[in-house]
């Protein structure tokens, strides 16, 4: 049967102009939510500002000549190893659980999300305990073929092709989630098609899938380059030189507040640049979800095709994830530190009050940014809230550099200004607490909360502001008493997933913290360089345990998509 939909042609009155403007100016939340776009944008607008205004320095002259080119170096060849790497795990796993059925498959479809949940600098540090000269592996293959040092060659995983299976087994992920959905959603009906035409698997595989779902692997591919150009603890960990370890050592150990800056922009520049090749690579497609019921069944693997569907999936998720967890697992509880007391109770509350101010703090602005951009509906609205998005493709060490620049003179004013009020000087009230370090966490993470929050927000139909709007209720109201439990879900979803990213995060950590201020995320760090691997296991554990959350949730969402 058919249906009549009467449209109703009058003006919405939650989007009216006139109801966002009174006298002739912007309503308050409009212009709240435009400062705190401003604010999100600041730290990486000092970046630039300051690779302007700022000219060169000696540090910088030094720097260029001798370690700048390594940088360079460094950074391509981790990008195109772990760009190659993760689109190939990440696609292989992906057509094999999307369009195959083997065992283990229903297992595996969840499984493989897993290794999002271990930082790649906790991996770095398990690996490095495993596969060391003393460690069980090479151990092993002493005492089997009574081999003594020199008589055999043993790879070194502390190198640049270490660091580039660290972040393969790490990051795939993204692209297995963002591939495998093109696969299940838009490759249905064509590849019946194909088949029909006589194309083979390998061939429909090439000619028709891959195709469709370029757009989906080349986002995630520029994810996982975006976490890897990102990342601090394993490179430096692994002594690879990139911009990540130049922009600290040029701040910490140089001190010298310009070179970092021009460090960070040329990173800034690269993250861009990344950006600008995966909308290139993406082109001009548009592909039309085809309907479910036209996928075509899994084909059946048997024998010898089945074992190697079921190795090609189990490997990664081995060395990802179970192979960490489980060593993590005996070193904390065999071989760790006991810092399972105070000291570990320290740690996580410090971290755990970090993540939960931030988490709170983010969604509340998310809440704020998404429902004004829905009251106004202007291409300005929408184009801060792209703003805020971009700081989450920014370096952590880069946000840190932009943040400390401004804020720092800030803090120097204030306590100035103090001196002049009240007599004494109050020290540094914002860089010497955790201000500072949150206004970081929030440039670098609000991004995931007004993602989560925009998506939900656009499901609720305009015809409830309309209700909420006849009953008397205004824009406050509205979002108070109608929105909020609507939304009360994603919120909690969004707030969850800053949680963890603010758990893992560690460059902007590491340069911004207040002093003798330690999370679990620097602990593990500092243990870990100063080869106290097995100490380091007991906060390693506690963020990768954290890290689950949200996993198990995603987890259970692939679970129940239709096989």
């Amino acid at each position: 049967m058919g249906s009549i939909i009467i449209r109703n042609k009058t003006k919405n009155p939650m989007t009216d102009k006139h109801f966002l403007l009174r006298s002739g100016r912007p309503s308050a939340l409009v212009v709240s939510a435009f400062i705190v776009a401003l604010l999100a944008g600041l730290p990486v607008a000092s970046v630039g500002f300051n690779l302007f205004l700022g000219g060169t320095t000696e540090t910088w002259a030094h720097l260029a000549s001798t370690v700048l080119p390594d940088y360079v170096l460094n950074s391509l060849a981790l990008c195109a190893g772990v760009g190659v790497g993760v689109a190939i795990v990440g696609v292989a796993t992906a057509w094999l659980t999307a369009m195959h059925d083997f065992p283990g498959r229903r297992i595996f479809e969840w499984a493989l999300v897993l290794p999002l949940a271990v930082p790649a600098y906790v991996m770095a540090y398990v690996y490095t305990d495993f596969l060391q000269f003393v460690g069980p592996v090479q151990t092993a293959l002493r005492d089997f073929f009574e081999w003594r040092r020199g008589d055999y060659y043993f790879p070194d995983i502390r190198t640049l092709p270490g660091a580039m299976l660290m972040f393969i087994f790490v990051l795939y992920p993204y692209v297995y989630l963002l591939a495998r959905t093109a696969f299940l959603e838009r490759a249905g009906g064509v590849l019946e098609a194909s088949r029909t035409l006589g194309i083979g698997p390998w061939r429909a595989f090439f000619t028709v899938s891959l195709p469709l779902a370029r757009p989906a692997i080349a986002a995630g591919v520029a994810l996982a380059l975006m976490e890897t150009l990102a990342d601090y603890g394993t490179v430096a960990y692994f002594a690879v030189n990139t911009f990540t370890t130049g922009i600290y050592r040029a701040w910490f150990s140089l001190g010298d507040r310009v070179a970092s800056a021009q460090l960070a922009a040329i990173l800034l520049g690269f993250v861009l640049l990344l950006v600008v090749v995966e909308r290139i690579t993406r082109g001009r497609a548009r592909y039309h979800n085809t309907s479910t019921r036209h996928r075509p069944p899994p084909g059946r693997l048997k024998g010898g095709a089945g074992l190697l569907a079921l190795l090609a999936c189990l490997l990664p998720l081995c060395l990802g994830f179970l192979l960490p967890a489980l060593l993590l697992l005996r070193m904390a509880l065999g071989e760790g530190d006991a810092q399972f007391g105070e000291r570990f109770v320290i740690l996580a509350r410090n971290s755990f009050t970090l993540a939960g101010l931030t988490s709170v703090i983010a969604v509340g602005l998310a809440v704020l940014l998404a429902y004004s951009a829905r009251l106004s509906a202007t291409w300005l609205a929408k184009g801060l809230n792209r703003l805020v998005g971009l700081g989450y493709a920014v370096p952590g060490t880069v946000i840190a550099v932009g943040v400390l620049i401004p804020v720092t003179r800030l803090d120097n004013w204030l306590a100035g200004q103090w001196q002049t009020w009240f007599g004494f000087n109050p020290g540094l009230l914002l860089t010497g607490g955790i201000a500072a370090l949150i206004y970081a966490y929030l440039v670098r993470f609000l991004a995931v909360a007004l993602q989560t929050v925009e998506a939900s927000l656009s499901k609720i139909t305009p015809s409830m502001d309309d209700a909420a709007r006849s009953l008397g209720l205004g824009q406050g109201d509205t979002l108070r008493r109608v929105h909020v439990p609507i939304l009360r879900g994603s919120l909690f979803t969004a707030s969850l997933l800053v949680f963890v990213d603010v758990m893992k995060e560690l460059p902007a950590t590491l340069v911004m913290r207040p002093f003798n201020f330690d999370t679990l995320a620097t602990q593990a760090y500092v243990l870990a360089s100063d080869e106290r691997l097995t100490e380091a296991s007991t906060a390693a554990l506690a963020i990768v345990v954290v890290g689950l959350l949200p996993l198990i949730a995603l987890s259970r969402q692939i679970s129940r998509t239709r096989k």
